[in-house]
C-alpha cells in the first residue's frame, strides 16, 4: 500500500491522531483526502490506510489534533512515535508561512516489551526517559511549502528539477535536525508525511524608512553533525565538523528588492575538549595535536565548497588556555591559508575589555575589504540575480556564543548599511543609527537571536547580550551576566550530561540495539547524581559575588579606557 504515497504531493498541514490498543492512526484533516498513516503500537511497522479502523464502543479512543510527524526512533525493544502538537506562526520566509514548533510529544510503539527480559525493560525505560527531555527541545522551525535548510541563494540556484522534488529530498542534511528520525518514514516513501525540521532561531520585523518599508528577518540553522551541549561538545571531530556550528542568514526585502547575507560561527576546528570537573572553568585539552593541520584542513575545505572564499575571524584571548588553543589554531591555519582562504585574529577581551564593544570597529576596517569583494545575494524585482555572495565570514570565540554574537551583529548592521545605500534609500553617511526605529529593531532582532543559539547551546541567554540589544554595557546586563554565567556552570555540571545523551539519541550518534553493552553513554551517576536544590542555590549565591566583581571591573575600565 505504499505507493500511494505521490512524492509530489504537498505536505499535510493539519491531521488527526486516533490511538487505538494495537495502533495509532495520523488522518489526514487540511482537505488533502490522502491516505491514513497507521504505526503499529507493538514494533512500529508503518502502513497506508484508506478507512479508520473500526471503534470499540466500551474503549472510544483518544483523538487529538496534530501538526506534523517529526519521525520514529527505535530502541532496544520498542519504537517511538514523536509528533508536533502544537506550533506558532512566526512570520514568513520568501513570501513562505513559518512554523515555530510550541509542543512536542512522544507516543510509545513498546508493547513488545511485555515479553522483553527484566533487564531489557530496566535499560528501555532508562533510555525512553531521555526521550522525555527530547520533548522539550528549544528553537525547532518548519514550513509547509519552502526548504528552511537553505539559503536564499542556494534556494535560487536550485535547477527546476531539484524544486520539483519533495522538501526532504531538497534538503541540506546537515541543518535537518529530524534527519535521522525519518529515516523509517523515507524507507516507506510516506513523502506527504516527511516534514523537515531545523533547529535555530527565526525573528524578524518592519520599520519604516521615510517613505519606505523594510522587512528583515534573521534565520539560525544549526549543525547537526556535532549538535550537543556547552562542555559536553567542543572542537571538531576527525572529519573536521565542529560543534555549535550555526549559519546565520540575514534577508531584506525594501521595494521588491531581496538582499540576502550569510554569515558562520563554530568551535575552533581542533580535537580538543573541556572535561567537566566541578571547576568554574575545567582546563582546555589539546587531543592528538599531530592532526590539527589535517582535521582544519578538511573543516575549511568543505567551507570553501559550499560557501566560496572564507576569513576565519578568531576572539579568543592571547594568554592563559585560550591563549593556547589559539596559538595551536594559527599554527594550524599557516599550512592551509591561501588566496581564498584568510586567518584573522582579534583579541576581543583585550581591545574591546567589558564595556568599549564600540571598539569592533577596528576589526571592521580590518576586514571591509574581503566583505566588499565577496558581497551579498541581491535579487530585483523579477527575482532576477544583480549581485551574488563569494565567500563567508567564519567566526569564532571559545563558546563561538557572546562574543561571536557581538561581532556579526556589527558585521551584519555594516552590510545592511551598505544594502541600502546600493538601492539608494540611505545617503553616503546615513547609518542604521540615523534612524531610531530602525535601530532599536535591529538591536532587538540580534540579541533575541544571540539568545536563542546560547539557550541551545549554554542553557542560559547570550552574556553581553546588553551591548546588542541596547547599544552599550549597562549594570543590570553585567549583573545578569553573572548570574547567567554561573547558571551555565551548574548546567554544564548537574544538567548538560543527561540532555547530551538525549541529543545523541535524537541525531543518531548513539544508536541503541540489542547486541551493545546496554549502557547509556552517560549515567544519571557522579556529578548529577548529587544536584539538589540547596546546592543549586549556593551557586547562585556565590553567582552574586562574581557579579559583584564582574560590576566593580566594569566600573574599572570604564574609567581608564
Amino acid at each position: 500500500m505504499m505507493e500511494k504515497a505521490d512524492s509530489g504531493q504537498k505536505l499535510y498541514t493539519r491531521m488527526r491522531l486516533w490511538e487505538f490498543p494495537d495502533q495509532y492512526v495520523i488522518e489526514p484533516t487540511d482537505g488533502s483526502h490522502g491516505s491514513s498513516l497507521a504505526v503499529s503500537r507493538v514494533d512500529g511497522s508503518m502502513q497506508l490506510i484508506d478507512k479508520l479502523p473500526d471503534s470499540n464502543s466500551v474503549r472510544v479512543p483518544k483523538i487529538r489534533t496534530i501538526f506534523g510527524v517529526v519521525g520514529i526512533l527505535k530502541l532496544l525493544a520498542g519504537s517511538y512515535l514523536m509528533v508536533i502538537t502544537d506550533r506558532e506562526c512566526v512570520g514568513s520566509y520568501l513570501g513562505h508561512p513559518i512554523f515555530k514548533v510550541s509542543s512536542l510529544k512522544v507516543f510509545p510503539c513498546d508493547h513488545s516489551l511485555k515479553n522483553s527480559p527484566t533487564e531489557q525493560k530496566k535499560m528501555e525505560t532508562e533510555f525512553s526517559g531521555l526521550l522525555n527531555i527530547a520533548e522539550r527541545t528549544p528553537g525547532l522551525y518548519f514550513s509547509y511549502e519552502t526548504n528552511l535548510t537553505l539559503s536564499a541563494q542556494r534556494l535560487h540556484d536550485l535547477g527546476d528539477e531539484s524544486k520539483l522534488l519533495p522538501l526532504w529530498r531538497q534538503a541540506e542534511p546537515r541543518f535537518l535536525w529530524n534527519n535521522y528520525m525519518l529515516e523509517g518514514l523515507i524507507d516507506s516513501k510516506l513523502d506527504p508525511y516527511l516534514l523537515p525540521i531545523v533547529q535555530g532561531s527565526f525573528h524578524h520585523f518592519q520599520a519604516a524608512i521615510g517613505k519606505d518599508i523594510i522587512d528583515v528577518t534573521l534565520i539560525a540553522r544549526r549543525c547537526t553533525r556535532r549538535n550537543g551541549t556547552r562542555m559536553w561538545r567542543r572542537g571538531a571531530d576527525s572529519d573536521g565538523y565542529v560543534a555549535n556550528f550555526v549559519e546565520t542568514e540575514q534577508i531584506m526585502h525594501l521595494n521588491g528588492f531581496t538582499a540576502s547575507f550569510v554569515q558562520v560561527r563554530g568551535s575552533i576546528p581542533l580535537l580538543w575538549e573541556q572535561i567537566v570537573d566541578l571547576t568554574y572553568k575545567p582546563k582546555f585539552e589539546l587531543v592528538r595535536l599531530e592532526e590539527s593541520p589535517r582535521v582544519a584542513e578538511r573543516h575549511f575545505l568543505d567551507l570553501r565548497k559550499k560557501y566560496g572564499a572564507v576569513l576565519a575571524i578568531d576572539l579568543v584571548n592571547t594568554h592563559g588556555g585560550e591563549g593556547r588553543l589559539s596559538e595551536k589554531f594559527a599554527n594550524a591555519m599557516q599550512h592551509i591559508v591561501s588566496d581564498d582562504l584568510r586567518y584573522w585574529h582579534f583579541d576581543f577581551h583585550h581591545i574591546c575589555g567589558h564595556v568599549h564593544f564600540e571598539r569592533l570597529s577596528i576589526l571592521y576596517e580590518q576586514i571591509v575589504d574581503f566583505l566588499d569583494r565577496n558581497g551579498y545575494l541581491l535579487l530585483n524585482e523579477k527575482g532576477e540575480k544583480m549581485k551574488e555572495q563569494l565567500g563567508v565570514v567564519r567566526t569564532n570565540c571559545i563558546d563561538c556564543l557572546d562574543r561571536t554574537n557581538v561581532t556579526q551583529s556589527m558585521i551584519a548592521r555594516n552590510m545592511l548599511e551598505g544594502q541600502l545605500r546600493r538601492l539608494g534609500i540611505f545617503a553616503a553617511e546615513e547609518t542604521i543609527s540615523s534612524h531610531p526605529n530602525l535601530d532599536e529593531c535591529f538591536k532587538i532582532l540580534w540579541a533575541n537571536h544571540g539568545d536563542d543559539i546560547s539557550i541551545q547551546y549554554s542553557g542560559t541567554a547570550a552574556l553581553k547580550g546588553d551591548f546588542v540589544r541596547c547599544g552599550k554595557r549597562t549594570m543590570q546586563g553585567i549583573a545578569k551576566d553573572g548570574i547567567n554565567a554561573l547558571l551555565r556552570y551548574y548546567f554544564n555540571n548537574f544538567v548538560d550530561g543527561t540532555k547530551q545523551d538525549a541529543i545523541d539519541l535524537l541525531q543518531g550518534h548513539y544508536i541503541v540495539s540489542v547486541s551493545r553493552d546496554m549502557t547509556p553513554s552517560s549515567q544519571k551517576g557522579g556529578l548529577e547524581a548529587v544536584a539538589s536544590f540547596p546546592l543549586a542555590l549556593s551557586f547562585v549565591l556565590t553567582g552574586f559575588f562574581f557579579a559583584t566583581l564582574s560590576l566593580r571591573q566594569g566600573k574599572y575600565q570604564q574609567f581608564i579606557l
